[in-house]
């Protein structure tokens, strides 16, 4: 019914694998080579099967169609030995949502993370200029990682509308990144819009190559985006695949925006780039009265690996001078929006999403968004 072809990539992988055991096993005797041949051909043949398969599913269905098969696959097969879900997704080129959507406990932690400060420090209340959170005891602050070592924030640097702080992550060279700042010229709600519009970034910010969205969630109003950046020299431009997603919580006056990187079928690894693999970033914006008027404190913690040969002390030194001057470069952007009038179009009085599957996706132009989340907001240059 099919045609047989030589099996590439991840078949061509297992496949290999099996025969260097069938010949790992013919050295060690016949019983032994005998069950290294059937393991082989097994293995072969439920490769290729799967292969045909996802090829016949190409044949016969939509990209939509296989996606919601593929859904339901994932979601019955999850937690069975071997993630056969997985490798069908693999195989078939689909990104599987159930998996890398942006989850409300993940915005949440964000949130919970602004209290924490808010709570520490009390200066929220006062209506001066100055209201970062004071210094922890010896300019750290005692948190605990993954394994219960308490891992300190380092106070890096300290201006007058914001302040920077590192800790390193465990078990790696790298480290996370704090910072709380001010600003009392532009709105909250024109601050956000310029972060999450692409197309306004690619002018304000020189050093982006390609910015734009690869697909969207309908489910939790989640997107991936391919995002390629230079880098200083000598250094390569890196490329980043990374998953997005923002809520704006008008009672509880508090906007967040969440993302980290992901892998998506459509966006293979180039040559001409970088990949960056390790990736996170997470924004927390509290108005200091409303949305739309001037003021608000906000909260960026951040990690990257932009896997360089330089030594750790040269890339802590990058990061440290490069993200104070990124936050410029969007408030100036902000402001030029706003002093030029720039009409901005909000997404968050959207109608509610209206989905029957979670595994639909919603075409670029959808307007629609999930309970508490907002598609990404588009400015409109008269």
């Amino acid at each position: 019914m099919f045609p047989r072809r030589p099996p590439t990539g991840l078949a061509a992988w297992l496949v290999g694998a099996a025969a260097a055991a069938g010949r790992a096993g013919a050295r060690g005797g016949g019983l032994l080579a005998l069950l290294a041949n059937q393991c082989r051909f097994v293995t072969g043949l439920r490769v290729r099967r799967a292969q045909q398969i996802a090829q016949l599913y190409g044949r016969l269905y939509s990209e939509s169609s296989r996606r919601v098969l593929l859904g339901r696959l994932w979601r019955r097969l999850r937690g069975r030995p071997g993630h056969a879900s997985a490798l069908m997704a693999a195989l078939a080129g689909v990104f599987v949502w159930d998996e890398e959507r942006i989850r409300e406990e993940e915005l949440q932690r964000s949130i919970d993370e602004m209290k924490r400060l808010e709570e520490m420090s009390g200066m929220f209340r006062s209506s001066g200029v100055e209201r970062h959170p004071p210094e922890p005891k010896s300019q750290t602050e005692g948190v605990e990682d993954s394994g219960g070592t308490e891992q300190p924030w380092e106070m890096v640097m300290d201006k007058k509308h914001f302040k920077l702080w590192r800790r390193p992550i465990s078990g790696t060279p790298l480290y996370q990144y704090r910072v709380f700042g001010t600003y009392t010229d532009v709105t909250p709600r024109q601050f956000f819009n310029v972060q999450l519009d692409t197309e306004y970034r690619k002018k304000w910010d020189a050093l982006v190559i390609k910015l734009e969205v690869i697909e969207r969630d309908v489910v939790s109003g989640s997107e991936v985006l391919h995002w390629v950046t230079h880098f200083p020299y000598p250094m390569y431009s890196r490329d980043y695949v990374y998953v997005r997603r923002y809520s704006v919580d008008e009672e509880n006056n508090v906007m967040v925006l969440v993302s980290r990187a992901v892998e998506h079928p459509s966006v293979p690894e180039s040559p001409e780039f970088v990949r960056v693999r390790s990736y996170e970033s997470q924004m927390v914006i509290r108005p200091h009265k409303s949305f739309d008027e001037n003021g608000f404190d906000y909260l960026l913690t951040y990690s990257d690996n932009p896997q360089t040969v330089f030594p750790r002390y040269c890339v802590s030194w990058m990061v440290s001078s490069g993200m104070p001057d990124f936050l410029e470069k969007l408030h100036t952007a902000t402001l030029k929006a706003k002093n030029m009038e720039i009409k901005v179009k909000d997404y968050i009085s959207s109608k509610p999403l209206e989905v029957g599957s979670e595994a639909k996706a919603a075409t670029p132009s959808s307007e629609r968004k999930s309970e508490g989340s907002c598609g990404p907001a588009r400015i409109e240059y008269a």
